[in-house]
């Protein structure tokens, strides 16, 4: 087939897309075998519409064709097999293995022998390589990640994964422009020609010869429907598993590494087709169209006509009626680039890098020139943190360092960066060190590391996760490269082999091989992996000095940008398997006035600063797409930018040390609907203010880590400090007496002017009991799925209860509510999950539960052995840990679901591979029964709390104990606190919520330090039974031996309301009942479960009308400068 027939092929295409022909587009794509539709694949695929599959991929390849299909075809067959298996229908199962996975027995027989064996099998997860299989959806989700991978690498699917970019309405147009030259053809065309078909040229002869209107004034005239170009092309997550095709080695890096072995290579994304640059001088030439009569010849009567019309600017146009509504094609245009004036910062210094934070979309981090950083909301202008420069403990640092500040303390960012999940920032300088700061979704900055990295200044610093570690990756003046532990700051490696100042580096992973490439200014371009066996590639870079490099954000694609020393600038794309240059973009200046800046986004666009602009490119043309100047001010001769992590917004520098923030449509909005959000917060009494001043002003001095004065006043706008910035610790110190006096306040409520919320009234929230057709024992665990479809509740008599939400036309997606009441679930088998309970009573053992991340199974112990159980068929997977002791608290371990923290009724903990049985190591603190565990991935830490009401702090590198915490007695009382202590984290991963009968605390964890505390009293005098986070970490949910429940503000502690028994469940208030245990819904803040002493179990939510629990008290109430009961509580002196 032609080019022109297969390009006609994708018009017919799009045309039956716009006109919602769904099948027969599939259908010819099938056919044709010219556009692989990746988005109807897996719609397929996830629908387990398996013979449709089959017979859509037919249309491209067979099962022999090569590897990468035969793997395709084999994962497919596999995964219908398995849940036929799963539903337990053998017969179709072996249908499945005789006429669909027989064909791979040539292949690989120890394999095929394998799959049979399955079927002797009860579960086939009873086979190790399977255990980890959940539900058919989430396999099918797991299955297609590889899938996309193997048709990405398959030869036979290269050039069909992305469809051509072109107009929306392209053959449309075509007709259209075909119409317009048959009517200026006409020797009478008439004013309003009604065009009736299609299938004869068009004419027409008005009875009177007059002549057709102009363009502006004709009706048909107007522009083209807008419709969107195909359908979205195989636009997937970027956080994909990633896959290895068959053959390649896990020890290379694709092509630049010493034993080259490269990967197939993977789709690059939508590629954007530009028009050959003829097209326009093409479409002007007027070309007779053919017709069913003779050929008109130029010299014709009508070409004279037809010239005369088109000098004299008269172009009547017929359109051809187009379609409604269209169906828009989910791909990036020119639109989709920040382009609009959002907001004007002004840092006050020459601004030197910046960079969003990966989470929080509008939050910026600047470093300036003379070595400040601050952190921007850039919606609300509010500066949230300030730092200026300042060595932070000069002894520790080297002599060459403290001799170059003596003699030019000047001192620059360089760069400054965010970690991956934003909980870590990294400051590179032009002298020696790097400053590490950690920081809260709520604004606190706060130090954490300080290291002499290099000789000579700290040209640039990036992050990396090489091993389940965080580590730091440092590059400067002294030729090296040099990678640090982001907890410890313990230096790891050293690469050495650059003849030149590092200028750049830039940390990546494929095929889970992770390496690093860096520059120098002699133009040498060098990878590393993480070991000592020197650089594996040295390339020229373009210019020959200062160059950058970055990929696109789904890692497929390498970039780098470069200036010469001669002032010219070069973007190039790179070909990483021959380490070659695959395309230079042009447009720069031929001399820029510095060392140009460049950022990618949307895996589509890259933008540079050039020539007092901005200039854009689409990753597939090399000219420039756009260029824009910023309104207002002027740019910088090369502006340095950024864009946020979703591309909606550009940060941009200004020569008058400002910054200006540029937005898109969907930019835009996220920054009203913050504006607004922060308007309504910010509307307080005016006599507040005084009071939050204040609070400056009663902080400790500065000891060693000197919190800066103008970036805690910003802050006390929006955030109450509760402790001191200053006394911020290191997490790797040990030492525990408590000799620096510090503020700590104990939150109450003595606001006369604000009240209480009580919600007393059936009426005043939406509360459901779920069904129970089972014996009822008071429940002792409580926990929802993490889909948030499910509850699963333990019972004091080790029984196990699952209620699950079916979707439904009130509940389309399926999730919990208390307006729906769920169904009672058991599978078929009517198999009830019961623990082991050996010679125990159950009903005063300490019951634990812990559920994995996909809600395949769940591990839980009543007193006897710990059993796993499937989530699905409700049967004992195995049992392990008999006692005595007997198991009392469970976590999974943040990293790898094989390893289980299990705390232990003899007050040990056991640290547990359930893969190989085997308990790795036991760790040994505390004085009675374990009762809670929590795991923070960010500190790289665990903390557990026990019944001697004391809390320890474990590094999970090596298990060591770190520092132990008893819970502070409560004034008032004379004895040390004992009872069960619960732990869990906050989202940020630094804070830790600290339950106790006698209080609720906010701790530090990293050194378990209590920043605020809560303690019964009022309304809410209990004592305290549970207290849970909600899903986002702004409020906690806590309920008392009294019944009621009280909603406090997660980060002050202050309450918001208090819900008495009576709103939720009249009857409990006869029964003396109360909620022995709280559980916060995964995915709706607003929502919580509790689990009763009764046996109930009730869901619980705001009314439809209020939409969330209470409001909390003024700002000024129960803050450090107005509360008149605190109390002096030692901290740790400052260590490093």
């Amino acid at each position: 087939m032609t080019s022109l027939s297969r390009e006609l092929v994708f018009l017919i295409l799009q045309f039956l897309d716009e006109e919602k022909f769904k099948e027969t587009v599939h259908k010819l794509e099938q056919e044709s075998g010219f556009f692989f539709n990746m988005k109807y694949f897996e719609d397929q695929v996830q629908a387990g519409e398996w013979e449709e599959v089959e017979r859509y991929l037919s249309g491209f390849t067979k099962v022999d064709d090569n590897r990468y299909s035969m793997k395709i075809f084999f994962e497919i067959r596999k995964q219908k097999y398995l849940e036929a298996l799963d539903k337990q229908d053998r017969a179709r199962a072996v249908e499945i293995l005789v006429k669909d996975l027989k064909v791979f027995s040539s292949f690989n027989e120890e394999l095929f022998k394998e799959i049979t064996q399955l079927l002797t099998l009860d579960n086939f997860r009873e086979n190790e390589q399977l255990s980890k299989y959940g539900d058919a959806k989430s396999a099918r989700t797991i299955m297609l990640v590889e899938l996309k991978k193997l048709l990405e690498a398959n030869p036979l699917f290269r050039d069909k994964l992305t469809f051509p970019a072109f107009k929306a309405s392209r053959l449309r147009t075509l007709i259209n422009q075909s119409l317009n030259w048959q009517h200026q053809l006409c020797k009478n065309p008439r004013p309003n020609p009604d065009i009736k078909t299609l299938f004869v040229d068009h004419t027409c002869t008005p009875p009177n010869g007059a002549r057709a209107p102009t363009p502006s004034t004709n009706p048909l005239v107007g522009t083209l429907p807008k419709g969107a170009v195909f359908p979205p092309i195989a636009t997937h997550s970027v956080n994909q598993l990633p896959f290895q095709p068959a053959g390649a080695s896990s020890g290379s890096l694709s092509g630049w590494m010493a034993n080259p072995n490269p990967a197939a290579p993977h789709s690059a994304g939508p590629v954007s087709l530009a028009p050959p640059p003829n097209a326009a001088a093409f479409l002007k030439r007027p070309r007779t169209p053919p017709s069913n009569g003779p050929a008109v010849d130029y010299q014709s009567a009508d070409s004279e006509h037809l010239m005369k019309r088109i000098r004299g600017g008269q172009s009547e146009e017929v359109t051809y009626p187009g379609p409604g509504p269209t169906h828009h094609l989910n791909m990036y245009s020119q639109d989709d680039l920040p382009k609009t004036l959002a907001r004007t910062l002004n840092q006050g210094s020459n601004v030197m890098s910046m960079d969003f934070h990966p989470l929080q979309q509008t939050t910026l981090l600047v470093g300036t020139n003379v070595g400040d950083i601050a952190i921007w909301e850039v919606a609300s202008r509010e500066r949230l943190a300030y730092r200026t420069f300042k060595v932070w403990e000069i002894s520790a640092c080297s002599i060459p360092m403290q001799a170059a500040l003596v003699k030019d303390p000047a001192v620059s960012v360089n760069r400054c960066i965010w970690s991956p999940d934003g909980a870590v920032l990294g400051v590179a300088f032009s002298k020696h060190i790097v400053h590490i700061y950690s920081y809260t979704a709520a604004g606190d900055l706060r130090q954490h590391l300080e290291i002499d990295a290099h000789t000579g200044g700290v040209n640039d610093i990036a992050f990396s996760h090489p091993t389940s570690q965080l580590c730091i990756i440092t590059c400067g003046d002294d030729k090296t490269i040099k990678v640090w532990d982001a907890v410890s700051g313990r230096k790891q490696y050293t690469f050495e082999g650059h003849e030149a100042p590092v200028y750049s580096v830039c940390p990546h992973q494929k095929e889970n091989i992770q390496f690093i490439f860096s520059t120098a200014i002699d133009g040498k371009i060098k990878a590393w992996l993480y070991d000592l066996a020197g650089s594996r590639v040295d390339y020229n870079a373009p210019g020959l000095w200062c160059t950058t490099m970055a990929y696109s954000a789904d890692g497929t694609r390498l970039f780098s940008c470069g200036t010469s020393k001669d002032g010219d600038s070069y973007l190039v794309e790179w070909n990483e398997s021959e380490g070659t240059i695959k395309r230079t973009y042009s447009g720069f200046r031929k001399r820029s006035l510095g060392v140009v800046q460049f950022d990618t986004t949307r895996n589509r666009f890259l933008a540079a600063g050039d020539e007092f602009q901005i200039k854009f490119w689409d990753m597939d043309n090399t000219n420039i797409l756009t260029t824009i100047d910023v309104e207002g001010s002027s740019l910088q001769a090369s502006p340095r930018l950024r864009f946020s992590k979703d591309g909606s917004l550009l940060a941009v520098t200004t020569n008058d040390n400002g910054i200006k923030i540029l937005a898109n449509a969907e930019g835009l909005r996220l920054i009203r609907m913050l504006e607004s959000r922060s308007f309504e917060g910010s509307r307080v009494p005016p006599e507040t203010m005084a009071t939050k001043t204040s609070i400056v002003n009663v902080m400790p001095p500065a000891v060693t880590a000197p919190c800066s004065l103008p970036g805690a006043i910003e802050r006390s706008e929006r955030l109450t400090p509760a402790v001191s910035m200053n006394n911020f610790s290191s997490i790797d110190s040990s030492r525990t007496p408590d000799v620096k006096p510090r503020l700590l306040d104990e939150v109450t409520d003595k606001s006369k002017n604000w009240k209480l919320t009580e919600i007393t009234d059936l009426g005043q929230c939406r509360s459901l009991r779920l069904p129970d057709t089972m014996h009822a024992n008071k429940v002792v665990r409580l926990i929802y799925t993490n889909s948030g479809v499910a509850v699963l509740a333990l019972a004091s008599n080790a029984l196990h209860k699952l209620w699950k939400w079916q979707r439904s036309d009130r509940n389309p997606s399926g999730k919990s509510t208390a307006s729906i009441p769920p169904q009672m679930w058991q599978p078929a088998s009517g198999i009830v999950m019961n623990n082991d309970i050996g010679d125990t009573n159950p009903e005063e053992a300490a019951a634990c539960i812990a559920l994995s991340k996909n809600d395949s199974y769940v591990m839980s112990a009543s007193g006897g052995k710990v059993s796993l159980f499937n989530m699905m068929t409700f049967k004992v997977m195995t049992t392990f840990m008999p006692p005595p002791p007997a198991a009392t608290f469970l976590a999974f371990h943040p990293q790898d679901n094989n390893i289980i923290a299990i705390g232990m009724e003899d007050s040990s903990i056991q640290i547990y591979n359930v893969r190989v049985d085997e308990v790795k190591t036991k760790l040994k603190g505390h004085q009675k029964k374990i009762t809670g565990l929590a795991f923070s991935h960010v500190l790289n830490v665990l903390v557990s709390s026990g019944a001697d009401a004391q809390l320890c702090l474990w590094g999970i590198d090596g298990w060591e104990k770190r520092k132990s915490k008893v819970v502070p007695v409560h004034p008032g009382r004379s004895s040390p606190p004992v009872g069960d202590t619960k732990v869990q984290f906050h989202n940020d991963q630094i804070h830790l919520l600290v339950v106790h009968e006698s209080q609720l605390a906010i701790y530090d964890a990293s050194k378990l330090e209590r920043l605020r505390y809560w303690s019964p009293h009022d309304s809410l005098s209990a004592p305290i039974s549970s207290a849970i986070y909600s899903c986002d970490s702004v409020l906690v949910y806590a309920s008392f031996c009294d019944g009621a429940v009280g909603v406090f503000d997660a980060e002050s502690l202050r309450p918001h309301c208090r819900i008495a028994p009576s709103a939720y469940s009249p009857s409990v208030m006869n029964s003396n009942a109360y909620p022995l245990v709280i559980a916060s819904h995964p995915s709706e803040p607003n929502q919580f479960a509790l689990g009763m002493t009764d046996g109930g179990v009730y869901v619980i939510e705001p009314s439809e009308s209020e939409g969330k629990w209470g409001v909390g008290p003024p700002p000024d109430n129960g803050t450090v400068g107005s509360n008149p009961t605190l109390s002096n509580q030692g901290s740790e002196p400052p260590s490093r």
